[in-house]
């Protein structure tokens, strides 16, 4: 920024003041991306008031005035009539290309000084931000007249609009103080947020010296002056005040009052009149036509109070109506009423014009000769007659019960912001100041680290105490059953433990002479032992140690003290004490070494809880002894209960609250990313569930606790704008935090609860017991207990409803009796107290709410639309404005959903809170600084709806499937909305909707169709709790686990986590209209897919995949929750049933059929639940093509049977050739023949020239058999081949070397002449060259071969071919090259139909994008038809896709996997094998809703047709059954490979 000074004694720059608070003095942002620089500044105080004498200029006499500083807008900018002495007082270039120009003059005709500011910058949202000194103190001081449009910003500025003219923007302000020497401004676009500086620092312009005002010695109506007093007030952000401060504040008041006079004195002193100064002030015309009574009459005839009185008496009767902001202006009442203190004058709400009306009424009472005193006693009864009009009621925004939702496109709704990996982000983090990574570990760290090692066992505990800069470990381990003590520190100097053994906690006993480490010396009572030192050259450390082994189990803990130079070293003024055993109630895991998690962020809050728990118990413990030992002194000197309050403000400035230790630890968290957002959840989490210790004793008083969660919140909603990709997991930390909210709604919580004692009189017995504890902790404990008494009350005072409440919520009579200020009774009220409490303690509820509860809907609701709470005495009065920029017809929206919130019938309800999520999601991304308000609103909306669907089950079950899909896509929609990553879900909800559109047409697909969506959501949901399960509960167990966490909440925690949440409610829903579908479709409850009857032993595992390489010795029907796709089967398993839904021509299915088992999908939750419960069983298993028939079999009968599909016996091993490398390192179609290829790359080339002209056949070319051996043995690769030697050798006794062996493999590299030949018979046959490309791209194209050769040590077919006796060494491995396809579809076809064996109709399974996802472990179903031979153009949809992913790809090059272990007579192994692309396809969330094989009747059939058509002819041509895989391109067919079928 350039800048030309015109006058540098007028102009000079000052920077604003920094602390380490989030905003700076001004209020504005301190991470602002124009922050000023952090030098010497003025501050922004804007209560700051200055008392001076004024002189008066009437016969001398003299008044003091006690007032604040003004400014004043100038109504006409442009007009120079009263400037003179005009001067530039900077000129500057601003961000480029902006220009301001500031003047500053003197006003001929009065002492008004005028600072004009003008900029070439033209916005709607151009303000100005500013304060003035005064009395050279360099604070912003906020002048009490303000511009037009001005409001006050945090009490700290002011914001004044700019008027704009074409591309300019002008403001003048006038300054009428001669006080103030400066005024002082930043420039700020709201609506972007960008922020004008002089250079990083605030503009500062020097102020003329003016002439001082004479003012004249008259008098101004009281009544005028309060209205004065009363905008004042209101334009200074109608502040409130606490008790503490209610004597500073009684002074400002009057100080307030009296500023008040002298400035409508000075309006006098200018000529305005005491008429105009009425008009005025009363904002109203006709005003002037009232006479003014004589000041001598108003104050003698009729007093004050009595017009005010009747004023009250007029807005009684009115109805009590809330007046507009217009009419509030000349609310001084309400000032007056809490100035004066007086009830009935703090409820005034009236206007000026009311006031003057109320003035006449009582006028014409005097004229009718009725006295003072009368009067007086007419108000008291109200007799005076008063004429008001009732105020209109707010008109309702619906006219209807049901919210006409707007339509809107959902493709809006979708974040593709995806989770990163699970990854231990700790261990890899970089070293650095603002890294979560611990740094380097410390000496007793790393002794630790060892010793866990070399014990090997269970760690019972382990403790590092803070001594000034050294550290001091205690580790107890229990290896082979006996236990061991290491003790640890880094002292320089030699160290001594004088320590003992206690059998109960805290005592001392000298310890038994078997346990006495060497040089020990025995005491009374206890021992003393030299610490020894030890190091360690591979960890590098230097320590003292001490090391003991326990074998009795007598002992329960160590107390100790060290003895270092003659001084005596304790733990905070006590003896140090370790627990042997943690003592809960679930055997606690071992923390484990934190994989998975921000490791070092969780050790940093174990190691503050530690802290914060042991300080704690210090407290006590000094409280103890002050209040025992010295209790008669403590008394003499003031009551035991200040000083005890004092004791704990003491404490409570040495250890923070949770809510403060987590706001220091975000920014570590926010560093971590994902997983340390998931730490603080985690965390935050254990404290609401009330999992932690020391809370429960913590005596944080409610201001505290609230300004410690406004400063938790205040950090999460601005990471929250500025981290997308965790989003989620911050709503889901904000919804286990209150609000907070500057301390205000906590202090009320503390003074609400006197009120309602005292209005309700009932200030002993358990409301007294509950006060007690609320003055000293509260907690969201109180939340409940509130609920309680209110539904005690309700209930017609039934105490059990008191208890009930309590109970469900988790609050016993022994919790209630634990905390510090127990409840010892039970609440008993009068019935004349009902109404009263009822009423008062539904609003303190709210307060509660709005401390402990973010997420309360009620108090979310208030705290975004405003609202005013009056202090009542001594009370604290709450003020929280509205949210700006909400939607139209927001306000109406949300009174709708609190009006419904309870209705029995939700659906309206739901409609309406997502219709009001809808609305505010825009503003979530915006910046504000009101945006955790917005966070908690939503929240609150997200759960009210679950609560809303879980009310409405009970009116579903008789819901026809229309109205549960209804109510499937409202639950969808408000997962979608709390989701990051929702691509899937929005897609899931587009379907749901083409649903009921196809259901409402009644098409006669739509169950079916219904069926794969509904699948499609379960695939949705479980990925999402997989995630839950990854991110979450590592970190629950890890940190669980240090902090003594029950174990039993730990081994649930993610499923509680997920059960709290949609994702449990659309289960449900999912649930009960899944068999609706399968009846209305006619699928059943079983999918067929290889329909063979068996016998067998009934074993229930979770996964498939664990159990694959397992060999049952008995006839085993498995029962497996997880099934993929690509695993084995067992050896021994004659039927495999599960819930999941593979392909029918997935790899695991295909093994079914060729090996004779039976396998099949239960669709049916219930008949699955009955299979699991007959595990042990002996059951037989009779299939058809679309049922399983199972019974309950005798052992006897087992040996009738004949499908054990055991045999005695080794099966007959398979017969491999092994192939040769014959000279050639790349072969062309033509060439292959079975000596050099696989039978994958000779279908492909006989298919060529035969088959149909519109079926495409890729143009191939390959590496041949022997290849990879030649390679192997080059000279360059000899290394590589002695390890893979060595490594074969170790596979029989070490299966993990498979994947070492893989590795190895693709360190090869390429021999010159096998590239050329490979370019030659690629260019030769049309494809294109990877190497023309770079260099890069060939690298590639080679990674890729090698990547298929390397499968041949798979598990899946290393495992497989052992399992035939193969010959491992004698498999080759050809590589077949084909250019990729970019495929609209990819399917696979069997020319007869698998499930039941008829050759008479086609089989094929399609799905999007290639075909990767179906044959390979994607989850989800394809496309299914079926097509009879002899009508190739009527295909038969059997099922629609519900796979949520696509594959896609570049123009590329794919290398194939051709062995000559696949296709042979007994044994299938095709698909156990590699195929590569050279470039990786890209994943893509399918939407079906627009996809026209789904949408178009006619496509569909038409693309269908040409599948079966293809198949059919290629069947032809082989004259046998045929497994055809291809793809479609804009309509065109393409076959890429065919094998016999098996």
């Amino acid at each position: 920024m350039s800048k030309l000074f015109n006058n540098q004694s007028l102009l000079r720059p000052t920077a604003s003041e920094h602390r380490s608070s989030r905003l700076n003095s001004s209020g504005i942002p301190a991470n602002s991306l124009l922050q000023s620089a952090r030098s010497q500044s003025s501050s922004f105080y804007g209560s700051s008031l200055r008392a001076r004498k004024i002189k008066l200029g009437v016969s001398g006499a003299r008044r003091s005035f006690i007032f604040t500083p003004r400014a004043v807008l100038a109504m006409d900018p442009a007009s120079e009539q009263t400037l003179s002495l005009q001067q530039l007082a900077g000129k500057f270039n601003l961000d480029g290309n902006i220009e301001m120009q500031v003047f500053v003059s003197n006003s001929s005709a009065s002492s008004i000084a005028q600072v004009d500011i003008q900029i070439n910058y033209s916005s709607d949202s151009l303000h100005l931000h500013w304060g003035v000194i005064r009395d050279r103190q360099e604070k912003w001081v906020l002048p009490s007249s303000q511009p037009d449009g001005s409001r006050n910003y945090k009490n700290r500025a002011l914001r004044s609009p700019f008027m704009k003219s074409d591309t300019n923007s002008y403001i003048t302000i006038a300054i009428d103080d001669p006080a103030i020497q400066a005024i002082e401004f930043l420039i700020v676009d709201e609506a972007q947020n960008k922020w004008l500086k002089n250079n990083g620092q605030n503009f500062h312009v020097e102020i003329p010296m003016r002439e001082e005002l004479t003012i004249p010695n008259v008098s101004v109506p009281e009544e005028l002056v309060q209205i004065q007093a009363y905008l004042r007030w209101e334009r200074n952000g109608k502040q409130m005040y606490t008790p503490e401060k209610e004597k500073a504040s009684a002074k400002h008041r009057l100080e307030e009052y009296e500023a008040a006079r002298f400035e409508l004195l000075e309006k006098v002193a200018r000529g305005t009149s005491i008429e105009d100064l009425r008009a005025t002030l009363t904002n109203k015309n006709d005003m002037r036509e009232i006479k003014e009574p004589p000041v001598s009459q108003i104050e003698n005839n009729l007093p004050d109070d009595l017009v005010q009185k009747q004023a009250y008496v007029r807005w009684e009767k009115a109805g009590k109506p809330n007046f507009s902001t217009e009419q509030q202006q000349v609310n001084f009442l309400s000032f007056l009423g809490q100035l004066v203190s007086v009830l009935f004058l703090r409820l005034v709400a009236s206007a000026g014009r009311e006031y003057e009306k109320a003035r006449e009424e009582l006028q014409a009472e005097l004229g009718k000769g009725v006295s003072v005193d009368e009067i007086r006693k007419k108000i008291g009864k109200g007799e005076i007659q008063t004429k008001v009009s009732k105020q209109p009621q707010n008109t309702r925004y619906f006219s209807t019960e049901v919210i006409q939702r707007k339509r809107r496109d959902l493709m809006q709704l979708i974040n593709k912001h995806a989770a990163k990996s699970v990854e231990d982000k700790a261990s890899t983090s970089v070293e650095g100041k603002n890294s979560i990574e611990s740094k380097v570990l410390k000496a007793v760290e790393l002794f630790a680290k060892e010793k866990e090692e070399q014990d090997g066992g269970t760690v019972l505990n382990k403790k590092i105490f803070k001594l000034a800069n050294k550290e001091l470990l205690v580790l107890v381990t229990k290896p082979g059953g006996k236990m061991k003590v290491h003790l640890a520190t880094d002292f320089e100097e030699p160290v001594t433990l004088h320590w003992a053994l206690s059998k109960k906690a805290g005592e001392w006993l000298e310890p038994p002479p078997t346990v006495l480490p060497p040089g020990s010396v025995a005491l009374k009572e206890a021992a003393e032992t030299q610490l020894k030192n030890e190091s360690s050259a591979e960890l590098s450390y230097l320590v003292q140690s001490f090391e003991i082994e326990i074998e009795e189990d007598i002992f329960v803990g160590m107390p100790f003290v060290l003895l270092s130079n003659g001084r005596w070293i304790k733990n905070n003024g006590s003896d140090f004490y370790i627990e042997f055993s943690r003592g809960s109630k679930h055997v606690q895991k071992d923390a484990g070494d934190g994989t998975g998690t921000a490791k070092a962020l969780l050790d940093k809050i174990a190691e503050m809880e530690s802290e914060a728990q042991k300080s704690f118990m210090h407290r006590d413990t000094a409280l103890d002894f002050w209040t025992n030992n010295f209790l008669s002194f403590v008394l003499s000197v003031e009551p035991k209960s200040s000083i005890l309050e004092t004791w704990e403000k003491v404490i409570l400035l040495l250890h923070l609250a949770r809510f403060n230790i987590a706001a220091d630890l975000i920014g570590k968290a926010k560093d971590a990313g994902e997983l340390g957002f998931a730490g603080i959840l985690v965390w935050m989490r254990f404290m609401a569930t009330r999992q932690l210790i020391w809370n429960k004793n913590y005596n944080v008083k409610p201001r505290e606790i609230s300004k410690a969660q406004d400063r938790l919140t205040d950090l999460l909603q601005d990471i929250f704008a500025s981290n997308p990709q965790n989003q989620e997991l911050l709503r889901m930390i904000m919804s286990t935090v209150g609000r907070g909210g500057e301390g205000d709604v906590g202090q009320r919580i503390r003074d609400e609860i006197l009120v309602i004692q005292r209005k309700n009189e009932c200030k002993g017995g358990m409301m007294e017991e509950w006060h007690q504890k609320l003055h000293n902790n509260t907690s969201p404990d109180d939340v409940i207990i509130c609920q309680a008494l209110i539904d005690y009350i309700k209930s017609d005072f039934d105490i059990s409803m008191y208890w009930k409440t309590l109970n469900e919520n988790g609050i016993t009579k022994e919790r209630i009796l634990s905390y510090d200020r127990a409840i010892h009774s039970e609440p008993n009220f009068r019935r004349d107290q009902k109404d009263g409490l009822l009423h008062d303690l539904g609003n303190y509820l709210r307060t509660l709410k709005a401390v402990h509860s973010g997420a309360d809907l009620e108090s979310a609701i208030t705290n975004c639309m405003g609202y005013k709470s009056e202090g009542q005495g001594f009370m604290v009065g709450v003020q929280i404005n509205p949210i700006p920029g909400l939607p139209s017809g927001f306000p109406e929206l949300l009174r709708f959903v609190l009006k419904h919130v309870e209705d029995k019938n939700v659906e309206a309800l739901v409609e309406g809170l997502l219709e009001a999520r809808q609305e505010l999601r825009p503003l979530l991304f915006k910046s504000n600084n009101r945006l955790k308000d917005l966070l908690f609103l939503d929240i609150a909306l997200d759960s009210t709806v679950r609560t809303a669907i879980e009310r409405g089950y009970e009116d579903l079950n008789n819901a026809g499937s229309e109205k549960i899909m209804y109510f499937i896509t409202l639950v969808l929609e408000n997962l979608a909305l709390s989701s990051d990553d929702n691509e899937d879900l929005v897609y899931c909800l587009k379907e749901w909707k083409h649903a009921l559109s196809m259901s409402n047409s009644k098409s006669d697909h739509w169950a079916l169709y219904s069926k794969s969506v509904l699948d499609r959501t379960r695939l949705a949901l479980a990925s999402k709790a997989e995630w839950y399960q990854q991110v979450l509960q590592p970190s629950a167990e890890y940190l669980g686990s240090l902090l003594g966490v029950d174990q039993g909440a730990l081994n649930i925690f993610t499923e509680e986590i997920i059960r709290a949440g949609s994702a449990a409610a659309l289960s449900t829903l999912l649930n009960r209209l899944d068999p609706v579908l399968r009846q209305t479709a006619h699928l059943g409850s079983w999918q067929v897919i290889s329909p063979v009857e068996a016998v067998g032993y009934v074993v229930v595992v979770d996964e498939l995949l664990t159990v694959q390489h397992k060999t049952y010795n008995i006839p085993t029907i498995l029962v497996a929750k997880r099934v993929k796709g690509e695993e084995e089967i067992p050896d021994g398993v004659v039927a495999l049933l599960t819930p999941d839904m593979p392909d029918v021509l997935s790899h695991v299915s295909v093994r079914a059929r060729n090996s004779k088992v039976c396998f099949a999908t239960c669709f049916d939750p219930d008949i699955l639940a009955n299979l699991q419960a007959h595990e042990g069983k002996l059951l037989r298993l009779k299939p058809t093509s679309a049922d399983i028939v199972y019974s309950e079999l005798k052992e006897s009968e087992l040996a009738d049977s004949n499908s054990t599909n055991l045999t005695e016996g080794s099966p007959s091993p398979i017969k491999l050739v092994r192939k040769e490398f014959n000279g050639r390192y790349a072969i062309s179609s033509e060439e292959f023949t079975s000596e050099m290829v696989g039978a994958k790359s000779r279908n492909i080339s006989y298919l060529k020239g035969k088959v149909p002209t519109w079926i495409g056949i890729p143009t191939s070319v390959a590496l041949p058999f022997g290849v990879f051996e030649k390679v192997l043995s080059e000279d360059s690769n000899q290394e590589v081949a002695n390890k893979l030697q060595l490594l074969k050798k170790n596979l029989a006794e070490e299966l993990s070397a498979l994947k070492e062996i893989r590795q190895t493999v693709l360190q090869l590299t390429a021999p010159p002449q096998l590239v050329q030949e490979l370019k030659t018979k690629m260019q030769s046959s049309g494809m294109p060259w990877p190497g023309d490309e770079g260099e890069q791209r060939w690298d590639q194209a080679w990674m890729a071969i090698k990547k298929v050769w390397a499968s041949k040590w798979n598990e899946r077919a290393y495992f497989s071919t052992r399992k035939v006796k193969l010959d491992h060494d004698y498999l080759c491995m050809a590589v077949l090259v084909q250019e990729v396809i970019n495929a609209d579809y990819a399917f696979v076809i069997h020319t007869t139909n698998p499930s039941s064996g008829d050759s008479s109709e086609i089989y094929a399974e399609v799905v999007k994008g290639l075909g990767e996802t179906l044959v390979g472990a994607y989850p989800g179903r394809a496309l299914s038809f079926i097509c009879k031979k002899n009508d190739l153009n009527s295909p038969q949809v059997l099922g629609y896709p519900s796979k949520p992913i696509g594959l896609f790809i570049r123009r590329s090059i794919i290398f194939r996997s051709d062995s000559n272990g696949e296709d042979l007579e007994g044994y299938a192994g095709a698909g156990l094998y590699d195929s590569v692309p050279m470039d990786e396809e890209e994943k893509v969330v399918l939407d079906y809703s627009s996809d026209p094989l789904i949408t178009d009747e006619n496509f569909r059939r038409s693309i269908l047709s040409s599948i079966a058509r293809a198949g059919s002819a290629i069947e032809e041509l082989y004259g046998s059954a045929q497994d055809i895989e291809g793809v479609v391109r804009d309509g065109n067919v393409y076959v890429v490979q065919t094998r016999p079928q098996v």
